[in-house]
């Protein structure tokens, strides 16, 4: 018995003092995402890649603007958000802690404004993804008045975009027809 006793006072102890020393997690350990709103272009594609739906995008015509909303109450940390991000703005980060006190300090919420369409000015798709889509263009090496063109053909809605290419449709079917 003391031989027992005095085998297990050499070993020492065999867990970590773990509320009162951080625990270290091992590279690429999955915690809680962290989101950078500044580099967010609220295109959606972490909402629809969330299996526990933690991601939610709503957006308000009225209001012109668009919230994303992530309930890390809901959320795995299976980092699908992270993997389709286009811009990096979600990273999972180390920490696991999310203890709280109120239910609601489990939400981060980020607004974005909406653009209106050229044609019929209604609010359809946010600012910074339309910067983004142009910035990406000229990055490929668009020209100055090429980029002009294209922003006017991000700034129209699909339902606009969707009316001209049918009245271009039966313009050309109209033309078709009259020659012949």
């Amino acid at each position: 018995m003391f031989k027992l006793l005095k085998i297990i006072a050499r070993a020492g102890e065999a867990t970590e003092k773990y509320p009162f020393a951080p625990l270290p997690v091992s590279p690429g350990f999955r915690g809680k995402p962290e989101y950078t709103a500044q580099q967010c272009i609220a295109c959606a594609a972490c909402v629809l890649a969330c299996p526990p739906n933690a991601l939610a995008i709503e957006t308000d015509a009225e209001a012109c603007t668009r919230t994303w909303s992530l309930n890390l109450g809901r959320c795995i940390f299976c980092g699908r958000c992270e993997e389709v991000c286009p811009t990096g703005a979600i990273e999972l980060s180390a920490e696991f802690e999310l203890a709280v006190a109120n239910k609601a300090d489990l939400m981060q919420k980020a607004t974005f404004t909406l653009t209106r369409c050229r044609q019929c000015d209604t609010p359809f798709a946010p600012t910074k993804e339309i910067e983004y889509a142009l910035a990406l263009t000229a990055q490929q090496g668009a020209a100055d008045s090429d980029l002009e063109s294209l922003r006017a053909l991000f700034e129209t809605c699909l339902d606009c975009k969707r009316t001209h290419a049918l009245a271009v449709l039966d313009a050309r079917r109209y033309v078709v027809k009259g020659a012949a």
